[in-house]
């Protein structure tokens, strides 16, 4: 790993995007925005843009093949996060929650459990609700911890 930490954006459902690019670029880091669409990154040669082939896990699979242990990945993918942290790496959700080595365990197993009473039937699925400045400031400060090695 070197000094500073690469972040990764698994980009396509990514509500943070322009948070995440304004912590970069004060600490000057380099950021990967992967998505099998592509977004608009400006000038900054920090910031790459990483088009993937279609497919449902091209982006998780390109990610965690390249995250180098203190790297941070955004994502709301709760398996891509169980590789990031097996890898070394940093895993933290839209919400600014980060995944731990500890916990996580328990969070797949309740996605699991989620999808399958989704799939039966027996509850409606459906997003979550619309972020707000307060979620927003709650994944800011959560990733400059983790850039400061707090996370």
């Amino acid at each position: 790993m070197t000094d500073a930490p690469e972040i990764y954006i698994d980009a396509d459902a990514c509500p943070v995007r322009r948070e995440i690019l304004r912590v970069a670029e004060r600490h000057g880091l380099v950021v990967h925005i992967v998505s099998n669409r592509g977004f608009r990154t400006g000038t900054d040669p920090r910031v790459r843009n990483v088009l993937v082939p279609e497919g449902p896990d091209a982006a998780d699979d390109w990610i965690a093949e390249r995250v180098q242990p203190g790297d941070i990945v955004i994502t709301g993918d709760i398996p891509l996060a169980d590789r990031i942290i097996k890898a070394g790496g940093q895993a933290i959700g839209h919400d600014g929650r980060p995944f731990t080595e500890q916990g996580i365990g328990a969070v797949l197993a309740t996605r699991d459990l989620m999808a399958h009473l989704r799939d039966t039937g027996a509850i409606q699925g459906g997003g979550g609700r619309a972020m707000n400045d307060r979620d927003r400031q709650r994944f800011v400060d959560a990733l400059e911890a983790a850039v400061r090695g707090g996370g």
